[in-house]
């Protein structure tokens, strides 16, 4: 299955969007479209993401963080470890970086958005 961590009112996860469609209709494949902000991820669920993207690059916890949005210095996270993160990205999910597209046991952060690429592959 292929799956994005979609944010609708963003511009970069809209285009992102339009290219997982593309590749999940050229190769018969369900696209599952998660609006993160509607239906917030665990914090197992985002532990699971990211060996998803470590299994396709290094990439650290703080990588999938959005650190310019407001709970990021509400909740002083910028010396928080991974465990602290995560939990803050389950309970304030405006802080999970987008769009993240997961195929094939493997995710990447599609910021290009044509950083989806380097998975959307058969």
């Amino acid at each position: 299955m292929l799956t994005i961590f979609h944010n609708p009112r963003c511009s970069k996860s809209r285009e992102a969007c339009v290219l997982a469609q593309a590749f999940a209709d050229e190769h018969g494949l369900s696209l599952q479209i998660v609006e993160y902000l509607k239906t917030p991820p665990s914090q197992e669920a985002l532990t699971a993401l990211h060996q998803a993207l470590q299994a396709h690059a290094p990439t650290s916890v703080r990588d999938m963080v959005r650190v310019n949005e407001a709970p990021y210095a509400e909740l002083q996270l910028a010396q928080a470890d991974d465990a602290q993160l995560l939990a803050a990205m389950a309970s304030h999910p405006i802080l999970l970086q987008r769009p993240i597209i997961q195929f094939g046991g493997k995710a990447v952060i599609a910021r290009p958005p044509e950083r989806a690429h380097t998975i959307l592959r058969l």
